[in-house]
């Protein structure tokens, strides 16, 4: 309905000719719905911003636009102008209502729009170590980069979900270590493992393997493949299953090592010597990020080690998503890239690339709490809650809900207690009782001999019981392409609950299983299409839509 109103206010300001000294005219034009029911449905401060561009006064810019409104008695019952230039729109009763018809013919695609249609996007989230199981902090980036892919999905974008594996590196040579160590000490050998290493009960697990599949066969060969190869393995298994009990699967799982075996690191390095982008210095090759928009040089690669740092294989792995023709570059990172990434995107720009295809995502830490009691986390020394364990404590559809109902960049404190409650303080109860209430409502409809699947007229509602769940359905939509433009999926959330308090309220205001069987069609034909896009929001955030709790 905004839009509708925006365009017609849009097209008198180019009939009568106003539109001509104003640059972007459509951004300026702001729909809000008034407080006072006496101020009309819609109203719009326009005349009030034009007066520095136009030299007129803004009650006579108002008196304007509204004779040049096209005529559309089908939408617009009366517009007035209030105060020093407040445009109030009264619209139809049928206008009002048209989005239930909306609803009703769109259904599961209700929301879904065509604004990334042709364009390939890939969305690259988790990208996790294969060190270990996936913690709560991982969580938090698994649910709101699956999320974001289902957003732009819904926008029309064609998604990819990828999951850079790193593969190669130190990290990797210490999980072998950490496994050779665990040998050995389930041989009998008396074998410290260092303090920074690996200490989880899953590498004893790997290395138990080990033993049961060989014995002893490399207990004095610390560099055999066979403890990183199994180690590796394990754990990447551990977090695919994790992921998937989430209800997240990717396209692709892009190997780190295949960028020194196709030859992408050493083309980054060579292109950046031909350009004069790195130099030598104290054995080590650096990128000259001073030049290209990062405050210092950094280290590419170490010659005394014979490694890259991490930024280089970043650097050629997010080549290749140029190289693949994505026209949109999605990445979410956790708090630990802030002050990396930025290195990776000069790096780019460098390499000749548009970077204003890429768009970061940051989030924050995750702290779980137990009442006001912090649990600790440490990945390495094995003090810390997996995603597992969280999952199994407090169920998919809560974990999904809570990593995503605040800001990414904001600070999550995640309330165990509030979690496991089964009530309205709990926003995921709230929202699945909502739509669980519509399916019992329609369940006992049926019961009563009503036709819940025929059509009732909607001239029989009324508009004082009925438009604030009107307004909010409407909303839904440009929601969904908020969240496509800014990728925040709380939004979503926010709007979801929004959703189930008008609908609650609704409900408890007006009785929908009446006795005169027309004005029960009539409200029935509201109740299903609050149901609908209940079940699409929840729906685009991966949570179920329960029929019966």
């Amino acid at each position: 309905m905004n839009n509708k109103i925006q365009e017609l206010i849009f097209q008198s300001m180019k009939d009568s000719g106003l539109d001509r000294k104003i640059d972007d005219l459509y951004s300026m034009i702001e729909i809000e719905r008034p407080k006072e029911s006496s101020h009309g449905h819609f109203s719009t401060n326009l005349a009030m911003k034009l007066p520095r561009y136009l030299k007129k006064p803004p009650r006579e810019i108002a008196e304007t636009i509204v004779e040049n409104i096209p005529d559309r008695p089908d939408l617009i019952d009366k517009v007035e102008i209030k105060g020093p230039g407040f445009i109030n729109f009264f619209m139809t009763k049928s206008a009002l209502q048209s989005i239930i018809t909306e609803i009703k013919n769109q259904e599961d695609d209700f929301g879904k729009n065509e604004q990334g249609k042709g364009q390939k996007t890939i969305v690259e989230f988790v990208s996790a170590n294969p060190t270990g199981p996936l913690t709560v902090g991982h969580g938090r980036q698994a649910v709101l980069g699956d999320c974001i892919a289902r957003i732009l999905n819904w926008n029309g974008y064609q998604v990819y979900r990828e999951y850079y594996y790193n593969d190669a590196g130190r990290q990797m040579r210490i999980l072998g270590y950490s496994t050779y160590v665990r040998y050995r000490q389930l041989l009998g050998f008396d074998d410290e493992m260092p303090e920074d290493y690996y200490q989880g009960e899953y590498i004893k697990e790997v290395a138990q393997k080990i033993v049961d599949e060989h014995g002893d066969k490399y207990k004095d060969n610390k560099d055999a493949s066979v403890f990183r190869q199994y180690a590796e393995e394990a754990v990447f298994e551990d977090i695919n299953n994790t992921l998937k009990t989430l209800g997240i699967e990717f396209d692709r799982y892009f190997n780190e090592k295949t960028l020194y075996e196709n030859g992408k690191i050493d083309e980054v390095l060579d292109k950046f010597e031909s350009i004069g982008a790195s130099y030598e210095k104290d054995g080590a090759i650096w990128f000259k990020g001073s030049q290209y928009g990062v405050d210092d040089d950094r280290v590419l690669w170490k010659s005394v080690a014979d490694e890259a740092t991490y930024r280089l294989p970043d650097m050629a792995y997010h080549k290749t998503k140029f190289e693949r023709d994505f026209d949109r570059i999605v990445d979410v990172f956790g708090a630990d890239h802030h002050a990396t990434y930025p290195d990776v995107i000069a790096g780019l720009r460098a390499l000749g690339l548009e970077t204003d295809k890429v768009e970061v995502v940051i989030h924050q830490f995750v702290t779980l709490m137990r009442g006001d009691q912090k649990v600790k986390m440490s990945t390495r020394k094995a003090n810390y809650v997996t995603l597992d364990e969280l999952i199994d404590e407090v169920g998919k559809d809560v974990v999904r809900y809570f990593f995503i109902m605040r800001k990414a960049q904001s600070q999550l404190n995640f309330d165990l207690d509030l979690a496991k409650k089964e009530g309205e303080e709990n926003p995921v109860f709230y929202l699945q009782y909502a739509h669980a209430r519509i399916c019992s409502l329609l369940r006992k409809a049926r019961a009563r001999g009503v036709d819940v699947d025929s059509s009732g007229s909607l001239k029989l509602l009324s508009e004082t019981e009925t438009l604030d769940l009107l307004y909010v359905l409407e909303e839904f939509k440009e929601v969904v392409k908020l969240c496509g433009e800014s990728l925040e999926p709380q939004h979503i959330t926010r709007y979801l609950e929004k959703l189930a308090t008008a609908f609650h309220k609704f409900y408890t205001e007006c009785r929908v299983l009446s006795d005169d069987k027309d004005l029960t069609l009539a409200r029935l034909e509201i109740v299903k299409a609050t149901k609908t896009v209940m079940a699409n929001g929840l729906n685009i955030i991966g949570i179920e839509a329960p029929e019966r709790m």
